[in-house]
């Protein structure tokens, strides 16, 4: 549990402290995450997945190595999130593009992250490409309560028939005490283009609606995160109209949904990148009551893109890009083609 004092003008400016206090107060800090792991595979064949068709089982030689070098590049991207300020690794993360469960267990039992002590919260999804989403907490700062994974039903236009993606996962549980929620997403890809394949993302936006209303329905002050790779922008009708998420943390009301990386992109920051074009699909979006004043229990306080430089391809074609793992049919030694995001949430110690 790590403790960070802040300096008192910092809590004048911020947290409106009485301007006669002389001493600085005194917060807990946690980081939250996700990361999208870029084609998280192992090496055995699943007769029930179509896995053969995933770059690691594309590999002819050396797959073993690879997937050992893959599972220790995630863990150092991991170890580091939230390190600067919170000095400790995230204390939940939100996972996408990952095979199942197995590739979980070694990452966390790599040497990076093996004293963190993560449990793993994982469902088998539909999905076409055989990649689900999961989470990962530190048993020592958060509990589950509650797990449950959610089909978002989509079909193709055309033939009416079904398509498999990524389910959605909503966890609940006490975060050092205080009840959350957090939902995983990896909404359906823009194959085909952005136009044609938007009725995917809006029903995928609907599914994350109807999971944040039933929970405000309980409690219309529940605290609840939402993040994902959501293959969309901050900009786009599934966040701005389904959604209805807001830029503007200062004029929400109850039960609003406040996306922090709406400005992110305005100020033309991304987290992956396709034909120099760059696109902010990964965020972190969270319910009103986290952007309350009363830091006795775990509030908001900043959200970042973790786009540090040995995370950025340094030559190349693609240079400035996100340093991925696979490429021209072979590995890189690189992490992800997404950059991971993340918040830090604080609570005062009395």
């Amino acid at each position: 549990m790590t403790l960070q004092t802040l300096r008192l003008s910092l809590v004048l400016l911020v947290f409106a402290s009485n301007l006669w206090s002389q001493e600085p107060k005194k917060f807990k800090i946690h980081t939250l995450a996700f990361y999208n792991l870029e084609n998280f595979f192992d090496t055995i064949n699943d007769p029930s997945k179509f896995d053969e068709s995933s770059p690691m089982m594309e590999l002819r030689t050396g797959r073993s190595a690879i997937y050992h070098k893959k599972v220790r590049n995630m863990a150092r991207v991991i170890s580091d999130i939230g390190a600067d300020d919170a000095h400790n690794a995230p204390a939940i993360l939100g996972v996408s593009e990952i095979e199942n469960r197995n590739v979980l267990v070694d990452l966390v039992n790599d040497p990076l992250l093996l004293a963190k002590d993560y449990g793993i919260i994982h469902y088998e999804s539909p999905d076409i490409r055989g990649i689900d989403v999961a989470l990962i907490y530190q048993k020592a700062l958060f509990q589950p309560i509650s797990t449950s994974s959610h089909v978002v039903k989509i079909y193709d236009e055309t033939t009416r028939n079904r398509v498999h993606t990524r389910d959605q996962l909503l966890v609940s549980g006490k975060l050092d005490g205080d009840l959350i929620h957090v939902i995983v997403n990896h909404w359906p890809s823009r194959s085909g283009g952005e136009e044609r394949s938007r009725s995917k993302r809006i029903a995928a936006a609907k599914l994350n609606k109807r999971l944040i209303d039933s929970l405000q329905v309980i409690d219309p002050y529940a605290k609840i995160f939402t993040m994902g790779d959501l293959n969309d922008d901050p900009i786009n009708a599934s966040l701005k109209e389904v959604l209805n998420a807001k830029a503007d943390k200062d004029k929400l009301e109850l039960k609003d949904i406040y996306n922090p990386y709406e400005n992110f992109h305005k100020n033309g920051l991304g987290t992956t990148a396709y034909r120099d074009a760059w696109s902010l699909f990964d965020q972190i979006l969270m319910t009103q009551p986290l952007l309350e004043k009363d830091y006795s229990s775990f509030r908001f306080y900043k959200a970042f893109i973790y786009n540090k430089n040995y995370l950025t391809t340094k030559r190349g074609r693609w240079k400035g890009y996100p340093f991925r793992s696979f490429s021209d049919g072979g590995f890189t030694d690189g992490f992800s083609d997404h950059f991971p995001v993340y918040v830090y949430v604080i609570k005062e110690v009395p």
